[in-house]
């Protein structure tokens, strides 16, 4: 059975640890470490669980969470049909790597804030280049370059503005949970995120897990704060909402698309979660990407 925690040793003593993954589609667990996790994503898309929320992920973004943070990407069928590979580079650390209290001086406090909000989940989107090039760097470098590269790299992110390093959660998320807990969770999530399209139920969850649907709903809602078909919701209405901002579908398609059979529901629960209604949603970001390009246009 996977197990939620996932321990990052390194035995170089380097103090932190990169590591590259390539691969068809990406395989962890809903899982958390005893460490800090900065990833980039190089390639890839799909669906991110990150502490207590639902969001999308896709190429080019960028993660910091903090020790205990619960996380997992899930690749949709669509990108693993494509037939392209998975890859993204992620650096393990503790925040005392350098010595206690080194990210304590006042001129390294841009540093320690940054590592204080990963409890939170941290997402930059659009970075700029060279971060990017930091990351593919680490991956080739050795000894003090390999350190003078990941500090620059910390340095460089923790320079980006709030409004583009935005924080996943309203509240620390970290996770306290036995391998009991995550062993059983894993295949409802599982479960979810490959077929959120089709019908769901919760007896068939409960299946998963060896449970009876009664105690399964308690248990699914005690240890994830909110109940079964929320969760549900939730991960269609991520889906939809990138559909919105993605495709020049019309909303009663997405609606389809999205696993949900009835458009006044499908309404109703985006209004729900995101506060606006799909075309709402559609409108404003298309208001704000129209504004972004003005801005960029030269005097």
């Amino acid at each position: 059975m996977k197990v939620i925690f996932e321990h990052q040793s390194n035995p170089s003593g380097e103090g932190f640890l990169v590591k590259e993954y390539i691969q068809r589609y990406f395989t962890s667990p809903f899982h958390f470490h005893d460490v800090h996790e900065l990833i980039w994503i190089k390639r890839s898309h799909g669906k991110l669980y990150a502490g207590k929320n639902m969001m999308n992920f896709q190429d080019g973004d960028i993660y910091l969470f903090g020790p205990g943070f619960g996380h997992c990407f899930y690749n949709e069928k669509a990108f693993i049909e494509l037939g392209e590979k998975a890859h993204a580079i992620a650096i393990f650390f503790r925040s005392d790597f350098l010595g206690t209290g080194f990210f304590g001086n006042t001129e390294y406090v841009n540093i320690k804030e940054m590592l204080d909000k990963a409890g939170f989940g941290l997402h930059i989107a659009n970075g700029p280049g060279h971060l990017y090039d930091l990351f593919g760097s680490l991956t080739q470098k050795k000894g003090m370059d390999k350190l003078v590269t990941f500090l620059q790299l910390l340095n460089e992110i923790s320079k980006i503005p709030p409004t583009r390093a935005r924080m996943l959660n309203e509240t620390q998320s970290a996770m306290k949970l036995t391998n009991k807990d995550s062993a059983r969770l894993e295949p409802v999530l599982k479960y979810v995120m490959e077929n959120f399209r089709d019908e769901l139920d919760s007896k068939t969850a409960a299946s998963l897990i060896h449970l009876n649907d009664a105690a399964f709903c308690r248990y699914f809602k005690r240890r994830m704060e909110q109940t079964f078909s929320q969760f549900v919701s939730s991960v269609r209405i991520t889906h939809a909402m990138n559909l919105l901002l993605t495709e020049d579908w019309d909303v009663l398609r997405i609606c389809y698309e999205s696993g949900f059979k009835n458009l006044s529901y499908f309404n109703r629960q985006f209004r729900e979660i995101t506060g606006q209604s799909p075309k709402e949603y559609r409108r404003s970001f298309q208001q704000s990407k129209e504004h972004l390009i003005m801005d960029n246009q030269s005097d």
